[in-house]
């Protein structure tokens, strides 16, 4: 008898705990981020297959949940399968909700995510532009240089032969 009560007991907050608001997805969340986290540790081909298989199911039911777990997944898997643009178009509508649910808020957590990495791969593409325009210039530099050596070898050579003809 006390085993069924606790089992019953223990049910009834279980189902309490279903009613609160946000819970179910809480629990989704959840859910996405242990999937996301497996599939960057997987292997290549294991990671191609959870990307279709995200895409399908988003293709056969795009509810929030299945919006989140794929663009979760496009912001968080290495290249080539990551697809930033992709996943902030995903995530926008979802992150700007309101009023804010769980699902929500991990869009906008993710949201920011993919935009700071979109500015410091900006930023990085700047930093590579300005060191090809100082090696261009090095480069151009030691040419100016050398020839000014050349001209300056031409002077001496002109005026050791000046001397020795003089003599």
């Amino acid at each position: 008898m006390r085993v069924a009560a606790a089992m019953l007991l223990g049910l009834l907050a279980a189902g309490c705990a279903l009613l609160q608001p946000g819970a179910v997805e809480s629990v989704q969340v959840g859910e996405i981020v242990s999937a996301t986290a497996a599939a960057a540790r997987a292997a290549p081909e294991e990671q191609r297959r959870q990307l279709t298989h995200a895409q399908q199911v988003f293709t056969a039911v795009p509810d929030d949940a299945n919006r989140a777990r794929l663009a979760a997944l496009l912001a968080t898997l290495p290249a080539p399968l990551r697809d930033e643009a992709r996943a902030a178009a995903l995530l926008e509508p979802l992150a700007a909700r309101r009023p804010e649910t769980p699902l929500s808020n991990f869009a906008g957590l993710l949201t920011a995510a993919v935009a700071e990495r979109q500015k410091l791969a900006r930023d990085l593409r700047v930093v590579e532009k300005r060191e090809e325009a100082a090696e261009e210039r090095a480069s151009t530099l030691r040419q100016q240089v050398e020839a000014l050596k050349s001209i300056e070898r031409g002077i001496l050579e002109r005026e050791e032969r000046r001397r020795t003809t003089n003599r």
